[in-house]
């Protein structure tokens, strides 16, 4: 057998086989085929960054000096700059997951059908789930990669910790890309979006983002710690600012139950309404 036949017969194979567990194998194809499609269109790909990079040069540039030093996770003091930065990261991460998990994926599902002729292929919809979920996620964990380059130019990074900050956002990412595809399977229109922004814009504004929880009278405290962009904010804050502590894995328990609820909703509602 000639070695060209060997790798056809092999590419045959791993078609044919069963997917494992929930699909990841073959949802490589649908990320490159992501990759393929935003060929031309790198800037939009981009564009969702800059939004907390805008912010984070505001407040650096005016808010900072007239906030004065914050307290952070330890208690130390710092600059309001480094106390809002790794929220702003937080952000950076969730936007990019959400842009391509809601209105990307709507698009391809009501106008493009892109998802009818995917699984006229060995792909399975757990498959198109997982491939679309993972390419959320490296838009968000690309996003929030170049974030911390950014603060660690301007000299926001406090610990060695802060390297973890990178995995952090990651699975901050697919927490929220997958609730975000999850929740657009049950999009009747594009009017059906201003909920997204509805529920997106408080999230960015009261998550701790840009002051400390402790600001927040009791009841609406305990209300702000059950967000979900408040948990990557603190997970993500304690570890650029150095503040690691045991409350840490909370937050990422919390994040991963979301990312595999959402998945596995989105997973059902996608067989539901293509293959039904």
């Amino acid at each position: 057998m000639t070695a060209p036949a060997t790798l056809a017969d092999a590419a045959l194979g791993r078609r044919v086989l069963p997917p494992l567990g929930l699909g990841g194998r073959r949802a490589r194809h649908l990320v490159e085929r992501n990759a393929f499609a935003y060929r031309r269109m790198w800037l939009m790909f981009v564009s969702g960054f800059f939004e907390p990079l805008f912010y984070l040069l505001s407040v650096t540039v005016g808010i900072s000096k007239l906030a004065g030093k914050v307290a952070g996770p330890d208690g130390r003091l710092i600059t309001y700059t480094a106390f809002v930065a790794p929220a702003l990261m937080a952000s950076s991460a969730m936007n990019g997951a959400v842009m391509d998990g809601t209105f990307a994926v709507f698009f391809k599902l009501k106008f493009a059908k892109v998802y009818h002729a995917v699984l006229a292929t060995p792909l399975e919809a757990q498959d198109v789930a997982l491939g679309e979920i993972s390419w959320a996620v490296s838009r968000g964990g690309i996003y929030s990669t170049v974030f911390l380059l950014v603060m660690a130019m301007m000299g926001l990074v406090h610990s060695p910790w802060a390297l973890l900050a990178v995995p952090a956002a990651v699975l901050e990412a697919f927490a929220f890309a997958a609730v975000a595809m999850a929740s657009t399977t049950f999009m009747r229109s594009w009017q059906d979006f201003d909920f997204v922004n509805l529920a997106l814009m408080p999230m960015f504004l009261f998550s701790a983002t840009f002051y400390p929880l402790s600001v927040y009278p009791g009841a609406l405290r305990d209300l702000v710690r059950v967000v979900p962009l408040y948990q990557a904010v603190a997970l993500i804050r304690g570890l650029d600012l150095g503040g690691v502590n045991w409350a840490m894995l909370g937050h990422a328990a919390y994040l991963g139950a979301m990312a595999v609820i959402g998945l596995s909703v989105a997973s059902r509602r996608l067989g539901h309404l293509i293959l039904k």
